[in-house]
C-alpha cells in the first residue's frame, strides 16, 4: 500500500460503519494478505490473532466490505470467492488451474485492445474484468 492509499479501516471508517475489533482484525488481514483469501483463509488468519472471531462473522465482514465496495470478490471458477481490496491500478488475473495459485498482471497493450473494441461497437468502456486461466507449460513445451 503507498503511503497515499487509504487503509481498509479508513475506508469503512469514511462510510460511517461501526469499526469493532473483530472487524478491524479482518480489514487488516485483507489489507495485508498478498494473495487472494477466501473465507475459510481469512477465518483461520484471524483466529491465530484473535481465537474469538467466528466463521459467521468473517462471512458477514467481507460481505459488509464488498457492499460498501472496499474489496473485490473474485470467483476463480474454483467453488470459492476469494477477495482482495480494490486496486489503486486496474491489474487482470491468470489463474493457474492446477495448483489455484493467482497471478496479478498488468498489459497496456489489452488495455488499449479492449478500449478499441468498445469504441468499434460504439461503446464506452466503463469497467472490466479479465480472468486468464491455465496450466503450466511442460519444460519440453517452452
Amino acid at each position: 500500500m503507498t503511503d497515499i492509499a487509504k487503509s481498509l479501516e479508513e475506508l469503512c471508517a469514511e462510510r460511517g460503519m461501526r469499526m469493532t475489533e473483530q472487524r478491524r482484525t479482518i480489514a487488516k488481514i485483507i489489507q495485508e494478505s498478498e494473495d487472494h483469501p477466501d473465507v475459510e483463509e481469512l477465518h483461520r488468519r484471524a483466529v491465530a490473532v484473535d481465537p474469538k472471531i467466528s466463521i459467521s462473522t468473517v462471512y458477514r465482514t467481507v460481505k459488509l466490505f464488498e457492499d460498501a465496495g472496499i474489496i473485490a470478490r473474485h470467483d476463480f471458477r474454483d467453488g470459492r470467492s476469494r477477495y482482495e481490496t480494490i486496486p489503486e491500478e486496474h491489474h487482470d488475473h491468470l489463474i493457474n488451474l492446477k495448483t489455484g495459485q493467482v497471478i496479478e498482471f498488468r498489459s497496456p497493450e489489452i488495455e488499449a485492445l479492449q478500449e478499441r473494441i468498445a469504441r468499434e461497437h460504439g461503446f464506452k468502456l466503463v469497467d472490466h474484468r479479465l480472468e486468464l486461466y491455465g496450466v503450466p507449460l511442460k519444460q519440453d513445451e517452452r
